[in-house]
């Protein structure tokens, strides 16, 4: 299973004031002479080290640039959701080729700068806002978090599992209605009765931090599911979910944890309290967008790119300190999930998935 590692600031035209950092540059010195690409990227609010999807979404970025040396890069981090908008017009300003949006909460200030802009290319990470301009970048996250929930249930000694998110925002309950599913999944086929704290699908009600970067937020949360009886907890709440991490390896084995979006044990320093990452494939999808749109072609709105365990846009990253620990028979059934999934067999449904 293959994986990619990898969850907004005026003032980018010369002499304007600046509401957030200064945009990065990691220009390319090398000196071949000919005209540059510029791709720029605005973070959410969570900033370019989340160890989440806007650390994924510059990391494809660094990746297209490595393979092309026309390509120029930057980024402008976003300090709160009033600087969207504000940063994205600043690199329009700029005459950047290629604007990347990260984050689904830059939706409508995405869409707004597109319309305002028809003739530049704008792309979106977990968004689909519905304009020409905008290449959307999506992940059908349910999938791989389908199997994330099965393997959960399997390995829960309480029978419970727990997960909650940082908003109640589809590129969040996403995965929590995957995890769910994959556990009511283990139950039917095992006759089981392993709980899910944190999160009613039904409902579409659950445990949010309403916060992305807050740890102790995180830690909280999953103080209570674990107070509740959860032995293993999936937090979606970027950043936020450190807090998780960190109590979870403290705890000496009392709890363990699933990571989202970037593999933990390449982008989290709490590699032992990690069954597993349910992954998406952000750098693999903004590196191809970034290459195509500088080699000329036109990124079409529709369809976009929606990432699925059949294309590899999302995946359950390898077992790392817990391969010993995940009986044989249950990695095997985990990997039948994924083929049966991409192969139609199972469905999985969510409210906030994608359209393709």
């Amino acid at each position: 299973m293959r994986i990619a590692s990898a969850f907004v600031a005026g003032g980018l035209v010369l002499g304007a004031a600046a509401c957030g950092e200064a945009p990065k540059d990691d220009n390319n010195a090398g000196g071949n002479g000919g005209k540059k690409f510029s791709a720029c990227m605005v973070t959410d609010v969570g900033g370019i080290d989340d160890k989440s999807f806007n650390t994924s979404a510059w990391k494809g970025l660094q990746e297209a640039k490595k393979e092309n040396d026309k390509i120029d890069i930057k980024n402008v981090q976003s300090k709160a959701e009033a600087d969207y908008e504000v940063n994205l017009t600043g690199f329009v300003n700029q005459k950047c080729d290629f604007i990347l949006a990260v984050g689904g909460l830059m939706s409508d200030a995405t869409k707004k700068a597109a319309e305002a802009n028809k003739n530049q290319q704008f792309a979106i990470v977990d968004a689909n806002p519905g304009v020409d301009n905008i290449y959307p970048m999506q992940f059908d996250t349910a999938q791989a978090a389908f199997q994330a929930g099965y393997l959960a249930a399997g390995m829960s000694k309480t029978g419970k599992v727990g997960t909650y998110g940082g908003l109640p925002i589809p590129p969040v309950t996403i995965f929590m209605d995957g995890f769910a599913d994959g556990v009511a999944y283990f139950n039917k086929a095992k006759g089981k009765n392993v709980q899910v704290i944190g999160w009613d699908k039904a409902a579409q009600k659950g445990s949010f931090t309403n916060d992305f970067v807050k740890q102790d937020e995180g830690k909280k949360v999953s103080d209570a599911l674990v107070a509740q009886g959860a032995d293993i907890i999936m937090p979606v709440a970027g950043g936020a979910g450190l807090g998780t991490t960190a109590a979870a390896q403290a705890s000496n084995g009392k709890y363990s944890v699933v990571w989202v979006d970037v593999d933990g044990c390449e982008s989290t320093p709490n590699c032992p309290a990690l069954v597993t990452t349910v992954v998406k494939n952000i750098p693999d999808a903004v590196k191809d967008a970034v290459l195509k749109a500088a080699n000329g072609e036109k990124l079409q709105a529709k369809p976009g790119f929606v990432g699925t365990l059949a294309n590899n846009g999302v995946s359950i990253a390898p077992y790392h300190d817990f391969d010993s620990k995940v009986p044989a028979d249950l990695k095997a059934e985990v990997d039948k999930i994924k083929a049966d999934i991409a192969a139609g067999t199972i469905t999985v449904t969510s409210k906030a998935q994608p359209t393709k």
